[in-house]
């Protein structure tokens, strides 16, 4: 084993390969554990679990780093929340999708919990009770499984392939394939497709998509640079686009440019790749919990921020009545078309294309009722935080996909007299770190 003695002080000297024996700490976003070394050194450690004593082997810093990434590569304590991981890609060097392949479900969904509760402190200056949330994180309807199954929910997988033309799945923070033979997460749609037994001469990846409210299937191939489309023969029928080399546009082959998705009790189309939710119970388990915190009602001026193609729109269009009345923003030039196609058998609802932070001002809206927002990973931001709170909503729905931006938002939303009432943590990405969130604010009674 090697130790640090002596790797201080030099000047970015890399310590790759270098071995710790540590006891590990808490859990910190991201898929990993905190641990420090005899010296002090930080450690962010993956394949490991709090409490467990390991042999950690860096695997990204250097002498000058303020922390180190590394791998748990031998476990001295194992805890009590361990399993032996069910995918044999799962571990230190190998496939990097999923990162809690080696702890019980339940423990998983506790880890969550506490990675949402140390953001919304640290952040947002929130307890769990502050915010409304009993500190649960819930599984999706059949996703409760014994330790050592997986639940099969990615409808969504994109495969990197490798420079013999085998399809796999990047390595944790690399570019390096690992080939595979199956993915444990994926849905049984992608599994069928068969991507994994075929070879894909020329190209660079290959992104599989099974909706899960038809049956249709769709591959979408980025070839490598000058590479010829090859004739796709798969498992079972499917559309086929590519991304184009120069114009980095989606363009249909054959078969249908989108795929049709259900939720809520109704169809929507999402074109060429769009945006969609990965876990088949996602859609309807989000509207129900926007729908059960905004309360909708006759009449209502609704907003849907990121609306994508029109989920949360076409929910709330169903609610206000004929006399209510839904804005829905976004920046997708196909998800917009998708979006109007989708909702034009209801006339109360509008779709605008463009930036929320630059289209929401000229619309001249002064007030809504009820606004729902559902912004990519980086979170809305200050600006579009203090726009919305000036609208006077009685009630504002957060949807989130990444505690961290929830809580910096949440904090912003506080500074505008805004406060959650609710928030509920959904495990919509088994094995992985991720976890979504739903957030129900009011208006506090000191608002300015």
């Amino acid at each position: 084993m090697q130790h640090e003695t002596g790797a201080t002080g030099v000047s970015d000297v890399s310590l790759v390969g270098h071995e710790y024996e540590v006891e590990v700490g808490p859990v910190a976003h991201g898929g990993h554990c905190v641990a420090r070394t005899d010296s002090g050194r930080v450690l962010f450690v993956r394949h490991t679990l709090p409490g467990e004593r390991v042999i950690a082997r860096v695997t990204e810093g250097e002498s000058t780093s303020r922390f180190l990434r590394a791998d748990a590569v031998e476990i001295l304590q194992p805890s009590k929340d361990r399993v032996e991981a069910p995918c044999p890609f799962s571990g230190p060097g190998k496939c990097g999708g999923c990162d809690w392949q080696h702890a019980k479900p339940g423990a998983q969904r506790r880890l969550k919990g506490e990675v949402v509760a140390e953001q919304l402190q640290r952040l947002a200056g929130l307890t769990p009770e502050e915010a409304g949330w009993d500190g649960t994180v819930v599984p999706a309807e059949g996703d409760k499984l014994p330790a050592g199954e997986v639940p099969a929910w990615r409808t969504r997988v994109q495969y990197a392939i490798d420079a013999e033309g085998h399809a796999g799945l990047r390595k944790h923070r690399s570019h390096e394939v690992q080939p595979i033979d199956h993915c444990m997460i994926a849905a049984p749609g992608v599994s069928e497709l068969g991507i994994e037994k075929r070879e894909w001469p020329q190209i660079a990846t290959v992104e599989a998509i099974a909706a899960s409210g038809s049956a249709d299937r769709q591959v979408i191939l980025t070839p490598k640079p000058g590479g010829r489309l090859p004739i796709v023969e798969l498992d079972k029928p499917v559309s086929v686009l590519r991304i184009g080399e120069k114009d980095k546009q989606i363009h249909r082959v054959h078969g249908r440019p989108f795929v049709r998705e259900r939720a809520d009790d109704r169809t929507y189309r999402v074109g060429e790749g769009g945006f969609w939710q990965v876990h088949p119970k996602a859609a309807d388990t989000l509207v129900k919990a926007v729908m059960q915190g905004l309360m909708p009602r006759k009449g209502d001026m609704a907003l849907d921020l990121y609306c994508g193609v029109g989920l949360f729109a076409g929910a709330l269009g169903e609610r206000v009545g004929d006399k209510g009345a839904v804005l829905g923003i976004e920046s997708g030039k196909r998800a917009v078309e998708d979006a109007r196609h989708n909702l034009q058998d209801l006339d109360r609802v509008r779709i605008e294309q463009g930036k929320v932070e630059s289209v929401l001002p000229r619309t001249g809206i002064k007030e809504a009722d009820i606004i729902v927002l559902d912004p990519p990973r980086a979170g809305a931001g200050k600006q579009t935080v203090r726009h919305l709170a000036s609208l006077g909503a009685r009630r504002i729905a957060y949807v989130a996909c990444d505690p961290a931006a929830l809580a910096r938002d949440l904090k912003y939303f506080a500074e505008e007299g805004y406060k959650p009432v609710t928030l509920r943590a959904f495990d919509l990405f088994p094995m992985t770190h991720h976890v979504e969130c739903v957030a129900i604010l009011k208006p506090t009674g000191n608002r300015v």
